[in-house]
């Protein structure tokens, strides 16, 4: 169970490295291109908004700290005379204004919880299949069940570097358009049999 969290947690942390290179990254200097320096710098920030204890590594304890903090911070909305407790009007208005949040999404067409929540599965942003290997064991090189800042940097570069199909330093809007059509290939791909 305890290896689990530690995979699901890194793998979460993980997630964020395909943002580096990949569509819709970091874009320092707001040209559509993305250099080795402005991704380095992006994967040093996305590791010190990542490490929430201050640690120095990201694992299970930083995701313990997050739904910490997520969870005061939901109990505080919830809390709305702040007496620490939660009375049936405060949650009875909590469900009303959910409701209301969901009626809105409706009528702007966007698409409900539930539905974003079935589209995560073996395979999907989010799914399993990065969670548990993938970018994680590729980042985690010394089999810590840990990434630190180096592992970061170096996973964030070798994305870089992958997407930077001409080799000249510099990732633009089309290089992150065929590298995104090679992940889709992949994760559609059927998983080789284990041997």
């Amino acid at each position: 169970m305890n290896k689990k969290i530690s995979l699901f947690a890194l793998g979460a942390a993980l997630i964020a490295v395909p943002v580096i290179a990949a569509p819709g990254g970091a874009k320092a200097d707001g040209d559509g291109t993305l250099t080795r320096t402005e991704a380095q710098a992006h994967a040093t920030q996305m590791f010190a908004k990542m490490d929430f204890n201050k640690d120095g590594k990201i694992d299970a304890a930083d995701r313990t700290s997050k739904r910490a903090e997520m969870q005061a911070k939901k109990f505080a909305s919830l809390d709305a005379d702040g007496n620490g407790s939660i009375s049936q009007a405060e949650w009875t208005n909590q469900g009303a204004k959910r409701a209301e949040r969901a009626e809105k999404r409706a009528a702007a067409g966007e698409m409900s919880e539930g539905k974003r929540h079935a589209m995560r599965g073996p395979g999907k942003r989010g799914g399993y299949r990065g969670m548990h290997g993938g970018m994680m064991g590729k980042a985690d090189t010394n089999g810590d069940k840990a990434v630190s800042q180096a592992e970061f940097q170096t996973a964030a570069l070798a994305r870089f570097d992958a997407a930077d199909a001409n080799k000249d330093g510099r990732v633009t809007a089309e290089e992150r358009k065929a590298q995104r059509g090679e992940w889709r290939a992949k994760r559609a791909a059927p998983a080789a049999p284990a041997s």
